[in-house]
């Protein structure tokens, strides 16, 4: 169920890519469910992190940052955007294109403008309360 006070805020201003919004209400709840944008990620589990490294680029390490990498990834739920674990993993896996981008790839998640808002899924007759 939507947050219906946010949409209320959400539909009173400008569609931010658009500049306005559909005028039918199924439209227009299309238009804010469409996932078009993305929004940053604060937490990832350890097995993501784990996933996103290429086998080679981790056995290409030395024993001291191995140890830290399964340190990194032992801790559960990891702050991706976090200042320590963002330089640790950058200076260990320097170079090593594949596993960086896939590394960035974990910070951002694809996203509709409902979502990124916290408006959360919005049906059409959602959009028609909402409106005044």
């Amino acid at each position: 169920m939507a947050d219906i006070a946010k949409l209320k805020t959400l539909l009173a201003s400008p569609h931010p890519v658009s500049g306005a919004w559909e005028v039918d209400d199924a439209a227009a709840a299309v238009q804010g469910n469409e996932v078009d944008m993305e929004k940053d990620v604060e937490t990832v589990a350890g097995q993501d992190i784990f996933e996103a490294v290429v086998p080679a680029d981790f056995f290409a390490l030395d024993a001291e940052n191995q140890a830290l990498f399964l340190g990194i990834v032992g801790m559960g739920t990891i702050k991706v955007n976090g200042t320590n674990t963002k330089a640790a993993l950058v200076a260990m896996f320097a170079g090593k294109t594949n596993t960086l981008t896939a590394l960035a790839a974990l910070q951002k998640r694809a996203v509709s403008l409902f979502q990124k808002e916290g408006v959360g899924r919005v049906r059409a007759g959602e959009i028609t309360e909402a409106r005044p």
